[in-house]
C-alpha cells in the first residue's frame, strides 16, 4: 500500500510539473492557428477590392467586372471567405477545449470554403485566359489588346485568390489532422458483416 501511495504521489507531481509545458504548447498552437486563419482575411479583402475596382473605358466602350459572371462569383467567394476567416479566427483565439462537434464543424467548414474559393479562382482564371487568348470555337475574341488595364487588374485579383486557396488548404489539413488524430470514427461505424474474399485460395 505504501508503494502504491508513493507511485501515485510521484505521478501527481509529474503531471503538475508537465502542466505548464502542455498549456504553453497548446497556447502556441492556438496562436499559430489564429494567425493562419486571420491571414486570408487580408488577402480576400485585397482580391475583392482589386476586382471591385476593375473597370476600363475607351473609344470601344466600357468594360467592368460586373459584365462577367465568373468575376462576380470571385468577388462573392472572397467576401464569404473573408467573413468566415475572421469569425473562425476569433473563435479559435478563445481558450476552450476541443470537442468532437467543434472539430467536425471546423473540418467541414474548412473543406467547403476551400472548394468554394478554389472553384471561384479556377473559373475566373479560365475566363481570364479567354480574355487574353480568345476562343474561335465559341466566337470569343480576345479583349486584352483593347482593355489591357482591365485584364491586368483581373489577373492580379485571381493571383491573390490562389494565395487564399493555399491558406485554406493548410487550414483544411490542420482541421482534418486535429479531428482524425484526437477522435475515433463515428459511432456505429464498424466492419462487421463485411466479408473479405480471398481469390488466391
Amino acid at each position: 500500500m505504501a508503494d502504491k501511495r508513493e507511485k501515485s504521489e510521484v505521478m501527481a507531481t509529474q503531471r503538475s510539473e508537465m502542466g505548464p509545458c502542455l498549456d504553453d504548447g497548446i497556447s502556441s498552437i492556438r496562436t499559430a492557428e489564429t494567425l493562419l486563419r486571420l491571414f486570408p482575411v487580408g488577402l480576400c479583402v485585397a482580391a475583392l477590392v482589386v476586382m471591385l475596382k476593375d473597370s476600363e473605358s475607351n473609344e470601344y466602350g466600357a468594360l467592368s467586372y460586373t459584365n462577367i459572371t465568373a468575376f462576380r462569383f470571385l468577388v462573392h467567394a472572397n467576401g464569404i471567405c473573408a467573413g468566415y476567416s475572421l469569425l473562425s479566427a476569433a473563435y479559435t483565439a478563445m481558450p476552450r477545449p476541443i470537442t468532437m462537434p467543434r472539430a467536425w464543424t471546423f473540418f467541414l467548414l474548412d473543406q467547403v470554403l476551400t472548394y468554394l474559393i478554389l472553384a471561384a479562382g479556377a473559373v475566373a482564371a479560365e475566363v481570364a485566359f479567354l480574355t487574353y487568348k480568345g476562343d474561335v470555337a465559341v466566337t470569343w475574341s480576345e479583349v486584352c489588346g483593347t482593355y489591357g488595364h482591365f485584364c491586368r487588374q483581373a489577373t492580379a485579383s485571381i493571383i491573390i485568390t490562389f494565395m487564399v486557396v493555399l491558406c485554406y488548404v493548410l487550414l483544411s489539413l490542420i482541421s482534418s489532422y486535429r479531428l482524425f488524430s484526437k477522435f475515433d470514427a463515428p459511432v456505429g461505424y464498424h466492419n462487421k458483416g463485411i466479408e473479405i474474399v480471398d481469390f488466391g485460395n
